[in-house]
């Protein structure tokens, strides 16, 4: 184990990004960095990446509380996240409900997990990363009512119903622009860990059903806005992006990997912290979108010497429905 010496007087933020099912992979990327000495000062979120920064914003980032976040994860199903009820979606086709989905089953994680009522008393502070769907604008949520800014922060549109605070109606931070939320947490950190969730770019077969659709086009459109932010980041504070894994075979809906995926992406952060990956150059360059065959990719990074390579492990299993 690397531990990183830094000094005291400098402060950290976690920025963790969207993906559905497969904000596992942020558990063990988070679990690797606590390992080595790295811990937030303030934490950052959009959509999948807001339920598990909230989770460890309430109950601490030790040990114990990232192996309960592991094991939240590893309970979890499709259902409890994405309740799907043929009398939901017909009101829905009809026009008479605002999305096919309802967020009952968020709520429960959320009502089960979160340890404070409104943000601002969060142990660790926190911030929730929604979309204004009228205007299209970002919108970063740091105080008042916790549940419903993680469930905003959460709610693909049209699988999940949009959430009003404030006289404005809030969709899943994924659509809006990353590069506001770096530049909102370098104004108050030195150093930014992104934890992308990443999207399942090693897929045989396109997702079928209009659920595993809709959420793996968000999650390519998550990895295209985090990868502009990137590129164009331009704020006083340091940024570390940690390599998303790849290649991934895992659909965004699909529940029954999340132990490996935590176990694999603990392992690759390690290497990548072993490897001096936090203060790589060119760090987007991990963020392309692509597909590919996982054989090739893996031979070409390893003959490349790329310092990501230990991240190129096989999930295994193809789902994609």
């Amino acid at each position: 184990m690397t531990t990183l010496h830094r000094h005291p007087a400098r402060t950290t933020a976690f920025l963790l990004s969207g993906g559905g099912s497969l904000g596992a992979v942020q558990v063990g990327m988070l679990q690797a960095l606590h390992r080595n000495g790295v811990r937030p000062d303030v934490l950052g979120g959009t959509s999948v990446g807001a339920v598990n920064a909230a989770y460890v914003a309430g109950q601490g980032f030790g040990t114990d509380a990232l192996d309960g976040l592991a094991a939240v994860w590893a309970g979890l199903s499709r259902a409890d996240v994405f309740p799907v009820r043929a009398r939901r979606a017909l009101y829905a086709v009809g026009g008479f409900a605002p999305s096919l989905l309802t967020d009952q089953g968020l709520r429960h994680i959320l009502a089960t997990h979160l340890r404070f009522d409104a943000l601002e008393d969060a142990a660790i502070p926190v911030r929730a990363v929604a979309t204004d769907l009228v205007s299209g604008r970002g919108v970063v949520l740091g105080t008042g009512d916790a549940t419903s800014a993680v469930l905003a922060s959460a709610a693909i549109p049209g699988l999940f119903p949009p959430v009003v605070r404030e006289g404005h109606t809030l969709v899943d931070g994924g659509l809006a622009d990353h590069a506001d939320v770096l530049e909102s947490l370098a104004g108050e950190v030195d150093d930014i860990y992104v934890l992308p969730a990443g999207y399942p770019c090693a897929l045989v077969t396109p997702p079928r059903s209009a659920l595993a659709v809709a959420a793996h086009a968000l999650s390519i459109l998550i990895q295209q806005r985090l990868l502009s932010a990137v590129e164009h980041y331009a704020g006083a504070a340091t940024l570390h992006l940690i390599p998303a894994l790849c290649p991934l075979h895992v659909s965004v809906v699909d529940f029954s990997h999340t132990a490996a995926l935590i176990a694999r992406a603990r392992f690759a952060t390690q290497g990548w912290l072993d490897s001096g990956g936090a203060d790589i150059a060119e760090p987007a360059r991990f963020l392309s979108l692509h597909d590919h065959v996982a054989h090739d990719l893996s031979q070409h990074a390893h003959s490349e010497g790329d310092p990501a390579a230990s991240t190129l492990e096989h999930v295994g299993t193809d789902l994609t429905a």
